[in-house]
């Protein structure tokens, strides 16, 4: 096999960011790059079939493969993340009954809606800033369709401590700092309010999201830990809160091209706003790429991998990757107003991974994500507001980035 190369881009990517991989990525002429990442010999792959390769647990697994500090900001020790095999499809089956569920789905799309226009009305003629708003709207959405019994203040500070996971986890220094505080804050006070309702809810009941998964039972038939079952109910709050990024680049998107406002609000069926939601997850960065570790000896396109070397998946370059998106560079939500042609724009579309929603590592929240955002995009659409000056400026040094103002807004 080919030795890996020594150089480490830890450095590197810390300071390119969403630019850094596919940097990389074109300078290679075999379209693979070989690297190393915090010492471990890395190879990066893109496109259909590296998706395929990367999603095979024959080929990449995902247990040890996300870093403590990845795991004690963003996902949480011991979440569905880091599993694989059966005892990852059991876990994961809660997360796509909850998840994945029409009429479940539907009901946080209108508890979005209605949360979001009492928080407008509240705020008349106010300044506002979309991505606090929108993370405190979320935060409270999704607290009302998961059976929370939290108030309103301390809705918001998980809001807030959500934002916080999210912000630090790929940071060093004082984002990562209050990532950490603030997963420890949470993971504290639902592990408590598991346990609860262990206590106070009929045994095995699932009418809810928080008792789905205070009762939800892994592979060997007993009850998640305390501070497991509170870090998957993150794992179902945490990313419905982090859509504020998206409702964030939504407003950017409808300033820059203001031309997709009355399509959107002219859209009765919501087919646009589903489009737009889809085009909005492609063209702005969100994560830049999954990683995995290397099974077994592998062999990508003759090029060799070892067991246990790091394996990434290039998202933010295939959702810009000319060979898969007619000028990838413009945004035109026109891309998938149509999806059941000869091919479907959203088996290309990798915004927060790929894969089998059902059997393999696929977020299975993507139903949620593009639901809530195409509400948000429509209400963004009928708001009657300007735009004061301000830095919009979208740092791809910045992960996870933003625009620098959070974009703000006058309410008329």
């Amino acid at each position: 096999m080919k030795s890996a190369p020594w150089h480490d881009s830890t450095l590197g990517l810390l300071a390119h960011g969403y630019a850094w991989l596919p940097n990389r990525m074109r300078g290679a002429a075999d379209g693979v790059v070989r690297t190393r990442l915090m010492g471990r010999p890395t190879v990066a792959l893109r496109g259909p079939d590296a998706v395929a390769f990367f999603y095979d647990e024959k080929h990449v697994v995902r247990t040890c493969a996300l870093p403590d500090a990845v795991l004690d900001t963003l996902f949480g020790q011991g979440a569905v993340h880091t599993l694989d095999g059966e005892v990852h499809r059991v876990r994961k089956a809660m997360f796509l009954a909850l998840l994945k569920d029409g009429d479940g789905v539907a009901s946080l799309g209108g508890h979005v809606r209605r949360r979001w226009r009492e928080a407008v009305a509240a705020r008349h003629e106010d300044r506002v800033v979309v991505f606090d708003l929108a993370a405190t709207v979320l935060g409270l959405a999704v607290r009302d369709w998961a059976g929370v019994p939290l108030s309103d203040a301390a809705t918001a500070e998980l809001a807030r401590d959500c934002t916080a996971m999210v912000d630090g986890f790929a940071s060093p220094g004082p984002r990562h700092l209050r990532a950490r505080r603030a997963r420890r804050r949470q993971e504290d006070a639902l592990a408590a309010l598991i346990t609860e309702v262990r206590q106070t809810s009929p045994k095995g009941s699932a009418r809810t999201a928080l008792e789905a998964v205070a009762w939800h039972r892994d592979l060997n038939g007993t009850l998640l830990d305390p501070r497991t079952a509170a870090v998957e109910l993150l794992n179902v709050i945490r990313p419905t809160v982090a859509i504020a990024w998206f409702a964030a680049f939504a407003a950017h998107a409808l300033h820059r091209w203001p031309q997709h406002r009355a399509l959107l609000r002219d859209d009765s069926a919501g087919a646009y706003a589903e489009a737009f939601a889809h085009e909005v997850r492609r063209f702005y960065p969100f994560a830049p790429f999954v990683a995995g570790l290397a099974a077994q000896d592998l062999t990508w396109q003759g090029e060799d991998i070892r067991k246990d070397s790091m394996v990434l998946l290039d998202l933010y370059g295939q959702n810009h990757d000319p060979a898969l998106w007619e000028d990838p560079y413009r945004f035109d939500p026109r891309r998938f107003t149509s999806t059941d042609g000869p091919h479907n724009p959203l088996d290309d579309l990798i915004p927060q991974g790929g894969g089998d929603p059902a059997g393999g590592h696929r977020c299975p929240g993507e139903d949620i994500t593009v639901t809530a955002l195409a509400v948000i995009a429509t209400e963004l659409a009928r708001l009657d507001h300007d735009v004061p000056d301000q830095d919009l400026r979208i740092p791809l040094s910045r992960m996870p980035t933003l625009p620098r103002s959070g974009f703000e807004l006058r309410l008329m």
